[in-house]
């Protein structure tokens, strides 16, 4: 399946596979998307990432028999791109996780802000 947005549906996929509590999700795989998965297995939200060939098969962290992921928001869309500076960042406060695509790859909002990068927003991780 081809779609315009390949972050976009990763992380439909990943929210999806979450509340129907499947353990793994496997599609097409690039650069974007394998720096997005790196990032969400530091922050936890995934256990084990295998790339064979051009697909990528992610395992979903569970705690206690609840999957870790609980629901995505897509931020940016391919009609809207939504950037944020550092600044903006940092001043968010909220418990969920932001996913920007920063000139030193995809980071968490914490990271960015550590690194004091700012960038596209990709998602919001719940």
């Amino acid at each position: 399946m081809i779609t315009n947005y390949s972050i976009g549906d990763f992380m439909i996929r990943l929210q999806n596979a979450s509340m129907a509590k499947r353990k793994e999700v496997v599609l097409k795989s690039n650069k974007l998307i394998k720096a997005a998965a790196e990032t969400l297995k530091r922050a936890g939200y995934l256990n084990e990432i295998k790339i064979e060939g051009d697909e990528i098969k992610v395992t979903l962290s569970y705690k206690k028999k609840e999957p870790v992921l609980d629901r995505v928001k897509i931020i940016s869309k391919p009609g809207l791109r939504i950037y944020m500076t550092a600044a903006d960042i940092a001043e968010i406060r909220k418990p969920s996780i932001l996913l920007i695509s920063t000139p030193k790859g995809v980071l968490t909002s914490k990271e960015a802000v550590k690194e004091n990068v700012g960038g596209e927003v990709i998602a919001e991780v719940l």
